[in-house]
This record gives structure tokens, sequence and C-alpha cells, in this order.
């Protein structure tokens, strides 16, 4: 492993140059931050092999440590995925900058002018496991929202990192912004994590990105505001009305297209009327990719022991796979689907299949989900899929930040009051 835990990192020092740089970035014109965001697209092009030398030391060392090899290929590798990560820093240029944009003004009658004004959050902390393009994503939405960012990757992919933010901060310094906008704690050693939580007087917001034991950890160990969220137990329903043709094919993308991603598909519930006719044809299709499942114990009649079909166990509803497997369940209707959603669902993406408008409504409505959906995908939760060029994380909760984090979500307001040298009365 590259990381050097006997290294002393400055966790104190780190945050208080970030604060400097997010002071700084607060002077950036758009065009001044846009232009730094196509440097950082044209160097991550030109240093390409730089990065995927890097990733594939970490790679390698992954499969020699037994890593899965589905979690590599959808996490960790870096060949595939680097053109559309540089596409998507352009795409942020493209997009408008939501700082200074003045919202809610009014005059009142004592002759004030109040407005509100969104202005950056500060500094960004962020805290995620795998996937290095996080760097990139997180690095460019905080740019562009003129906030600094303290970065702190999973430890199979510190290489990959490493020259990543590498590249980002020399585009900056190319560029004349502060390259302590983007910093990295190079180092694996979880005790950087802890003392990173504790860092209120310099980092604004905590952002976590992985699994339960991280989310649950930063929430009860951190004096700063956290935005919780990326864990999907996600849920389509079919209904009886369904077009079955269409509802393969949207529950095929759902669960094989990255079945390693917090918004691919782990339970299906399929209407009691239409579930013989269904469930072998999902089994059918996508058996063939690998797909096992578990299945609920009127699923598992119905489906008389095909092969790859288990009997579902007391937790298999309330598990996020990450894997090519499937829960299976049978419901009598709209109202059981959303009591079993309810129960069951961690917020993050749940949908319907359905032609009955009034169902769909009563889902939509009822289903208290971060992003709900008629007839698609669960995969569209992405702020790439619904054009926001990238996203920082998938917020499940219900305060500041909701689904998808882009820009504006980077983003708070101040009150701007403008007077004729006014006095309260």
């Amino acid at each position: 492993m590259v990381a050097n835990t006997a290294t002393t990192i400055d966790l104190t020092a780190m945050g208080r140059r970030a604060k400097e740089a997010s002071h700084h970035l607060a002077q950036f014109t758009t065009e001044r931050k846009n232009a730094a965001l196509l440097a950082i697209a044209d160097a991550l092009e030109a240093r390409a092999e730089e990065v995927l030398a890097a990733n594939r030391l970490d790679v390698e060392e992954a499969r020699a440590n037994g890593v899965d090899v589905l979690w590599i290929r959808d996490r960790m590798e870096m060949e595939r995925r680097m053109p559309g990560m540089i596409a998507d820093v352009r795409k942020v240029v493209a997009l408008p900058d939501p700082v200074g944009r003045i919202f809610d003004d009014r005059e009142l009658e004592n002759g004030l002018k109040v407005h509100k004004r969104r202005v950056p959050l500060g500094v960004l902390g962020t805290i995620y496991e795998a996937r290095p393009n996080v760097t990139v994503d997180v690095a460019v939405l905080a740019l562009k929202t003129s906030n600094a960012v303290i970065l702190r990757g999973g430890k199979e992919v510190l290489r990959t990192n490493i020259a990543l933010v590498r590249i980002l901060r020399d585009a900056l310094k190319q560029q004349g912004l502060p390259v302590d906008a983007i910093q990295y704690i190079e180092s694996t050693d979880r005790r950087y994590v802890g003392q990173m939580l504790k860092l209120h007087q310099y980092i604004d917001m905590i952002i976590p990105r992985g699994g339960n034991s991280l989310h649950n950890f930063c929430r009860e160990n951190s004096t700063i505001p956290v935005i919780t969220g990326g864990i999907g137990i996600c849920h389509l329903f079919v209904d009886e009305t369904a077009d079955i043709d269409g509802s393969l094919r949207v529950i095929h993308n759902a669960k094989t297209q990255r079945p390693a991603v917090c918004n691919a598909l782990d339970t299906l519930l399929v209407h009691e009327n239409i579930a013989a006719e269904v469930l072998p044809r999902v089994v059918e299709h996508l058996r063939s990719d690998g797909v096992r499942f578990k299945a609920c114990p009127k699923s598992f009649a119905l489906l008389k022991g095909q092969e790859g079909v288990e009997l579902a166990g007391a937790d298999d509803f309330d598990t996020e796979w990450y894997a090519l497997i499937l829960g299976l369940k049978v419901v009598s209707g709209v109202d059981e689907a959303i009591a079993h959603v309810r129960q069951h669902s961690t917020q993050h993406s749940d949908g319907i299949l359905t032609q009955d408008a009034a169902h769909a409504e009563r889902f939509l409505n009822e289903v208290d989900s971060a992003a709900v959906y008629w007839n698609a995908s669960t995969r569209f939760t992405d702020g790439s899929a619904l054009g926001l060029g990238a996203e920082i994380a998938i917020s499940t909760q219900k305060l500041h930040a909701r689904g998808p984090m882009a820009l504006e979500e980077l983003t708070t307001y101040k009150w701007v009051i403008v007077g004729q040298y006014t006095a309260r009365d």
C-alpha cells in the first residue's frame, strides 16, 4: 500500500488553508472559475496516462487482496470512466453559476429593499470510499460554487486520488486560483477521519459517501453538520396495469446496468393479479446476466424452485445488495406496495410501473423518498443523468438538500437589506 500512515498530517493547518482559500475564491468571477474548470478538463486529458498508471497499480493490489471483481469494475477502474468524467467537467462549465443569484426580492412599506443572495457554503469536507471519479466531481462542483474542499478517499484508490489531485492543483496554480481550494488527506489512517469531523472552526459541512457504518460514524462523532445519503434500498412496484414488456426493460436496466451503485434496484414488488405471469419472465429476463433472486414465500411458490431463486431470509428486504441479487415480493396492490416501501426503503429512489394514473399519483405522493419514479428506471437518480453536470452526493435527508446534490445545493444564502438610512420605528 502506498499510504504512509506513519507520516503526521496537520489537519488544523489544512483546515486553516482551506478557509483562507475559500475567502479568496469568493473574489473570482464566474468566467475565471470556468476558465479554471476548462484547464482542469484539458489537464486531465493531457495527463490521463498518469492517472491510469496509478489506477492500474491500485486495481492490481485490490485483486491481489481478493476484492470483489464487480466492486473493482464498478468502483475502482478508471479506463472506461475517464472520458465521461472529463466530459462532466465541461458540462459543469456550461451550467449557470448559482453564486450571487438574487431571489425573493421585494420592497417593504417602510422603503427597505430586501432580497436573498446565494453564497458559497465555505469549506466542504468529503469522506468517500473507492470511486476516484468522486474526487474530480466534488472538486469541480466545489470550485464552480466558490467552495474549498478537503477530500479523504478510500484506501483502495489512494494512488489514483493522489494523481488526480496533483493534476487539479496544478491546473488551479496555472490559472492563478488558490491551490489550497483542493486538498487531499494522503493517508489511510482512520484517525484523520475523526479529527476531520471536529474541525468545525474551518469546515462548514461534512459529506460522507459510503456505507451505513461510515454515515453512522459521521453522524455520531461530527461537530459539523453532516449531509447523509447514498444508501439506497431501491424498489420498483409492477402494478396490475403495467406494460409488461416495457417493465422488463426498466427492471433489467435498474438491476443490471451498474449493480454496485446506490440507485440500482434491490427489491421488485409485483401485483398479485399478474405475479404468475410477470415473475417467471423477470427471472428468465435477468438470469442470463447472472442475477440471483431472494423470493418471498408467495414468489417462491410461483417460481417452483427455478435455478437461482431461493427463499428470502429475515433481513433480505432490508439489504442493499450492491450485487446481481434481486428481492422479489408479491403484494396485494398499491396499498401494500406503499406500506412495504415505507417499512424497508432508505428513502433514496423508489418507483411504480403502471398505466393507472391514480395509482401512480398515490405512489408519488405517499412514498417519501428523495426521488420517486413513474415508469422509469431508478438509475436516473444521478446528477449527470438529471442534467446537473455532476453531483457531490445523493442526500436522503430532508434539511437543506435532498436527492442529487449539485451546484445550488452547495450554496446557502444571505439576506441583503438596503435602506435610505432607515431606522426602525
